[in-house]
């Protein structure tokens, strides 16, 4: 009997008995239940949407910054999204069973490798009740019971749409055990979970860097590290400017909050003159520019004379700082290299190994970025927006990982899943 006793023994002792039960789901099942999910959360939706609004008003009222709100915000599109993401992962294949090799040897014995789920995992999460949704939705279709670990911040969300998935999985003749909320809104929740021993085979952090770091530091079971987003473009001498304008602008502008924007632009000398007076006008009362000496030089020039700077334009002066700095917010830091190489080294140097893109119309520079770039995904001419288990045609993402074990950038089905060898004989015995 494992020793380990918590105030989430109950839930641990639940995940672990649906554990066994979910084994013997086959895709057919799973996929009803799912689908049962789906249709629960769409019948609930005024609840939930209701129950998410509450979680914005609070937030609001405690000085949440806009860009962090819109990532805890619902809305009729966005459940829509949830339901039309769940659906993806109904209709992918079941890794669960797949037999990715085989072989016999010379004694007679087959051997098979399986794929097997991963057991029973955690999530720990910030805002983003749409994580809620997804992570459900790929644990159980990877017959991988799951607790969820929302913020306090979107308690009230969470617990809305567990309701409906647990209500819709059971009315689908699933087993509903096999996703819980750890809902208490207590911080001793996180320890308690860590210490899992046992209990939960695998948790996965997903979030800023001081909840990543606190896992990471402090779990005694195995983890799934997603990383923190200090994502890089760099523009090259060749570039499209006009292209770029618009790449950077999406990359920044559309969803600042999320760990896929950029945070850092890296622009060749060469090509400053021609970027930064458009790019400048493009995000004029929009966000901040922060940038090194060369960078603002090229922006007043063109302000210079008889032209004047875009209104509402705000600059300030980069340091050392920005370059580190995930700032989730609309706020641009801005550098010159004279290399792509350099370019390069800057990104090996302050990246967290997540998303990464240049622009450019030079195929060696292109390859150059590609081989010698560490991060999970990287871009040649487009957004890093696009790196997303929705976008990639997951369904929906567990997260982002930004190590290289197991896992490494959007985990969709696959990353929930572990191998096992079934091997078959006939009386062999080993001398």
């Amino acid at each position: 009997m494992i020793a380990y006793m918590s105030s989430l023994q109950t839930v641990f002792s639940a995940l672990k008995a649906a554990q066994a039960r979910l084994a013997l789901e086959n895709r057919a099942a799973k996929d009803r239940a799912l689908a049962a999910a789906a249709a629960a959360i769409d019948r609930d939706r005024a609840a939930i949407l209701a129950a998410n609004a509450r979680d914005v008003a609070k937030a609001r009222s405690g000085g949440m910054k806009e860009s962090l709100l819109d990532r805890l915000l619902l809305d009729g599109e966005r459940i829509d999204g949830i339901i039309e993401g769940i659906g993806v992962v109904i209709a992918q294949e079941d890794p669960v069973g797949t037999v990715r090799a085989g072989w016999t040897l010379p004694n007679g014995l087959l051997i098979e490798q399986v794929v097997a789920p991963l057991g029973v995992a955690a999530i720990i999460y910030e805002s983003r009740p749409n994580v809620t949704a997804d992570c459900a939705a790929l644990a159980y279709k990877a017959g991988c019971p799951i607790l969820l670990r929302g913020s306090s911040s979107a308690l009230e969300s969470n617990r809305a749409l567990v309701k409906a998935i647990t209500a819709g999985i059971a009315e689908g003749g699933g087993i509903a055990d096999a996703v819980a909320l750890a809902d208490s809104g207590s911080r001793d929740e996180v320890s308690e979970i860590l210490a899992a021993r046992g209990w939960i085979d695998v948790v996965l952090p997903r979030g800023g860097k001081e909840l990543i770091r606190r896992v990471v530091e402090h779990a005694r079971i195995p983890v799934i590290e997603t990383g923190e987003g200090n994502c890089h473009i760099y523009v090259d001498g060749s570039a499209d400017i006009d292209r770029a304008v618009e790449i950077i602008a999406n990359a920044k502008l559309q969803k600042p909050g999320a760990c896929n924007a950029v945070e850092t632009l890296l622009v060749r000398r060469d090509a400053l003159a021609a970027l930064m007076p458009p790019l400048a006008a493009r995000f004029a009362g929009r966000a901040e520019l922060r940038c090194d000496e060369a960078a603002r030089a090229a922006i007043c020039a063109a302000g210079s004379g008889n032209t004047a700077l875009p209104a509402g334009l705000v600059l300030r002066d980069a340091d050392e700082a920005d370059w580190t700095s995930e700032f989730l917010d609309y706020i641009l830091a801005v550098k010159t290299v004279d290399t792509c190489e350099e370019a390069i080294r800057h990104i090996n140097r302050y990246g967290t190994k997540h998303s990464e893109a240049i622009l450019t119309n030079d195929l060696q520079a292109a390859e150059q970025f590609r081989a010698r770039v560490d991060a999970a995904c990287v871009y040649v001419n487009a957004s890093t927006r696009f790196t997303d288990g929705g976008e990639f045609g997951f369904g929906a993402e567990l997260g982002i990982s930004t190590q290289k074990f197991h896992a490494r950038g959007p985990m969709g089905l696959e990353a929930l899943t572990t191998i096992k060898y079934l091997i078959s004989g006939s009386g062999q015995i080993r001398s």
